[in-house]
């Protein structure tokens, strides 16, 4: 009886399936998205609040102070006397998305005041999260604008 050739695969033929493998591996870990989000998306989130709030307050004729920390950003409005943070949707409190850290003011905190008729004290406020950086420009009359 004969001996019929071998069946199965070569040591070459394994090793190249391995490294397609691995380029096809490597290839869809170079193209996930990070699960941080984008930075720049967070700048424009922050960038069109800081709008809609300058919007609020010209609407309602009332003044709306936008709050800046290291850590994130929230909204206030002056009632019966005292700043009270808003609570409703777009305004409520928000943390930098996680990694990210604002760089405001001196002391890590600034205040921006948008009075009924729109104008604001200007206000620049730089993102960053590893080597990447994007600022918001509010400018005096209110007018926001992403750098990066």
């Amino acid at each position: 009886m004969r001996r019929s050739a071998e069946h199965g695969f070569t040591l070459v033929e394994l090793m190249i399936v391995m490294a397609i493998i691995g380029l096809l591996t490597g290839a869809v870990v170079l193209a996930m998205p990070d699960p941080r989000g984008d930075l720049r998306s967070d700048a424009e989130r922050f960038a069109a609040r800081a709008h809609a709030a300058q919007d609020k307050a010209v609407i309602e004729a009332r003044a709306i102070a936008l709050l800046v920390t290291s850590d994130g950003y929230g909204f206030e409005r002056r009632e019966r006397g005292a700043w009270t943070l808003l609570g409703e949707k777009p305004f409520e409190q928000r943390r930098w998305a996680k990694g990210a850290t604002a760089l405001v003011g001196d002391v890590g905190q600034a205040r921006a005041l948008f009075d009924p008729t729109g104008i604001v004290e200007p206000l620049d406020v730089t993102l960053v999260r590893d080597a990447t950086r994007m600022t918001v420009h509010i400018a005096a009359d209110g007018s926001v604008r992403v750098d990066g």
